[in-house]
This record gives C-alpha cells, structure tokens and sequence, in this order.
C-alpha cells in the first residue's frame, strides 16, 4: 500500500493534480493521494462517470476537470481518477496506471 501510495502521490505532483486515486468497480476507494474527502468522492463516482465525454449536452456529461482511466490488473478492472491538472495531465495518468499495474501484481 506504502508503494501505491507513493506511485500516486508522485503522479499527482507531476500532472498538478488536485487529487488521484485508484479506485474499485464498486467505487471504493483502494489508494489515494490528495484531501480525504476528494479522494473519497472521485474514488465513489469514478465507475459512474467512466464512459461519459465532457462535451456531452444530455446532462450525463463528467465534469470536464475529471480524468478517468480503466485499468485492467489481472483480471479485474479498477478505476485511476483524476481531478484538475495541468500540460502534463495524461502522461502523468498514463504513467501512474502503469506503475500501478507493476505494483499490484499486473503486466505493465
């Protein structure tokens, strides 16, 4: 968990993350870094938020500061949510599920 931890802690820093968490297909929370409370939030809506664009006009659009990741480690599918950001948002996100992968026991 100290590893997980500090895998996301680091890719906060680098994407200027408000907060990054890795989260279940039940949204729960499994590893965050960022204020307790957003890390719980974005951890609890990630699985509901995954397949929506920003620009959606229907009304089922996430919010357009959230990045959403799937992420397959063995076979089970979690969630690497994002909130704010900066230039380098996505490789950040994008080097954070990898790392995450390597950690949980995943191919990377």
């Amino acid at each position: 968990m100290m590893a997980l931890h500090y895998q996301l802690a680091f890719a906060r820093f680098a994407g200027d993350f408000e907060a990054l968490v890795l989260a279940d297909a039940a949204g729960c929370l499994v590893a965050g870094a960022g204020s307790w409370a957003t890390c719980e939030m974005l951890a609890a809506f990630a699985p509901l938020l995954v397949g929506r664009r920003p620009e959606s006009r229907d009304g089922a659009a996430r919010p357009s500061d959230v990045e959403i990741r799937r992420v397959m480690i063995d076979d089970s599918e979690v969630f690497l949510c994002a909130r704010g950001g900066g230039q380098a948002r996505v490789p950040s996100i994008t080097r954070a599920a990898s790392g995450c992968r390597r950690i949980l026991g995943g191919e990377a």
